[in-house]
């Protein structure tokens, strides 16, 4: 198993989550965000055995943003596969992410891959996967189309409030994730299911429970089981708490039906810190991320 799907279902932990920019929205203005940051660990567990571990970092100041996304596979699983991989984003918050450089590597036993990305204004302007994908002929292309207005997967992990209300208030689920993720496009259509209270080491408090489809836009292999079992799928959620200060949403769990069971990554761990007004200003443009395999 690689670690690169445990983090696509992050929108789910990719799979996670944006709004693209032609989305009416009524955000603070990005340089009256606060400096602020956040750090979740995740127990990841499949079929309610435990199988990994993962950390998000999201740091916030004024319109600038850097997202970390680590996960490792543990026990058997690991053993066996030595599953691992990190992603790492940046870029600035306006109604949506816009990432300027994304790049995401993972490791198992047998093999690695790499991904670097480079994107302006939500279109990609260059990307390299390594090593390449295999021509199987039964791919659906990749067209300049599919680049642009997209978030990369770690990049769609904030996702900006909606309304100047509360960051709990239920439209803030109502969202269309674009995702690129250098090789795949895809859709993350999230709408409001339900509002809880949890209670987590480093946070209590009300949660957006968002229901979670996954639509297959380009990249993919449309007559594969695995990609049409998660097309039917509609027994997937994420669950999201507030980064008050930073005025985003960031999950604390993501839980996926997947053929062997359900996969669920769930905070075990919240430290945030941020008070205060940061005057940030534009990220500079960027060229491709650097993208190094874990333990390299």
């Amino acid at each position: 198993m690689r670690a690169k799907p445990l983090l696509r279902a992050c929108p789910l932990l990719l799979a996670a989550l944006a709004v693209p920019a032609a989305v009416e929205a009524a955000p603070r203005s990005a340089r009256a965000r606060a400096a602020a940051g956040v750090t979740i660990d995740y127990s990841v567990n499949l079929a309610g055995i435990p199988i990994g571990n993962a950390q998000l970092t999201g740091a916030f100041e004024g319109p600038r943003y850097r997202m970390d996304v680590s996960a490792v596979l543990t026990g058997l699983v690991g053993a066996v596969t030595g599953g691992q991989g990190s992603a790492r984003s940046s870029g600035t918050l306006a109604q949506a992410p816009l990432p300027n450089a994304f790049s995401i590597a993972t490791r198992t036993s047998h093999s690695g891959i790499a991904v670097r990305m480079a994107l302006a204004s939500g279109n990609v302007t260059q990307a390299e996967v390594t090593p390449p994908l295999l021509d199987t002929g039964d791919r659906v292309p990749v067209t300049a189309a599919a680049k642009r207005g997209v978030v990369d997967p770690a990049s769609a992990l904030a996702m900006p409030a909606r309304t100047r209300g509360a960051l709990t208030d239920p439209e803030n689920c109502n969202r269309t994730l674009p995702v690129f993720d250098g090789a795949t496009r895809f859709d993350v259509v999230l709408s409001y299911g339900e509002t809880r209270e949890i209670q987590k080491p480093g946070y209590a408090g009300p949660v957006l429970v968002c229901n979670a489809r996954y639509v297959a836009i380009a990249g993919h292999r449309p007559d594969r089981p695995g990609v049409k079992f998660m097309e039917e799928n509609r027994d997937m959620s994420v669950w999201l708490a507030p980064v008050e200060a930073a005025r985003v949403l960031v999950p604390v769990r993501i839980a996926v039906r997947t053929t062997l069971g359900t996969n669920i990554i769930e905070a075990t761990r919240w430290t945030q810190s941020g008070t205060g007004t940061a005057q940030g200003s534009e990220a500079t443009p960027a060229t491709v991320a650097e993208a190094n395999l874990p333990g390299r």
